[in-house]
């Protein structure tokens, strides 16, 4: 009786050991899944009013004229962005418009802002040049390596409000809200492709 204990306990445990090594060894997760994952939509949010009181700071205008803008905003996307970029940035047209600008990118799970580039090419009907501030909004993204990519204009998106231009960037999930002073006419020249980088880029693509 003994022995046919030790033996049922032999198999019972060999049984248990195949059981853990296949859910060990079962389908393999990818390493770089479809962005963006389900797993995402837990990441932190800005409220309107933490950006009111940022962009107002960052662009140096009055809370009144920045609300305007993140209302509407907030009233189009129908969510909270997960975050949000601050820099300035220089541009010039003669038909085919560059721009170049270069801030800070801000998320709540982030210890500290990261650097960021950005680089673009527009065709549009201005001619001239100008320096703003800029504050874009950033609704999709999760992780912030999912930022540098191309982001092409999202047609019909530029608007004024109180003085402030704004248009859409959207590439796979990502879109981007940039909220622009002193743009006055060069608001046309926001439509093309922008492409945001880790270092600055001489060619705008």
């Amino acid at each position: 009786m003994h022995r046919r204990q030790m033996i049922l306990s032999g198999l019972a445990a060999t049984a248990a050991g195949s059981a853990l090594g296949a859910c060990a060894s079962g389908p393999r997760q990818p390493t770089e899944p479809s962005y963006p994952i389900s797993s995402d939509a837990a990441a932190p949010t800005y409220t309107a009013e933490e950006l009111i009181a940022a962009g107002s700071r960052e662009l140096g205008i009055a809370a009144e004229a920045m609300g305007g803008a993140i209302e509407r905003i907030f009233a189009e996307q129908g969510d909270r962005p997960t975050a949000y970029i601050a820099g300035e940035e220089g541009a010039g047209a003669a038909g085919i418009g560059l721009r170049y600008g270069r801030g800070a990118l801000h998320m709540k799970d982030l210890s500290a802002s990261q650097e960021v580039f950005w680089q673009g090419i527009s065709i549009g009907w201005d001619v001239g040049g100008n320096v703003s501030r800029v504050f874009t909004l950033v609704y999709g993204l999760y992780q912030p390596d999912a930022l540098y990519r191309r982001y092409p204009g999202v047609e019909g998106s530029a608007y004024l409000i109180g003085g402030l231009g704004v248009n859409y960037q959207q590439a796979d999930g990502i879109v981007l809200a940039p909220v622009r002073t002193g743009v006055g006419l060069r608001l046309g020249a926001n439509v093309g492709t922008m492409a945001y980088s880790r270092q600055r880029n001489l060619l705008p693509f």
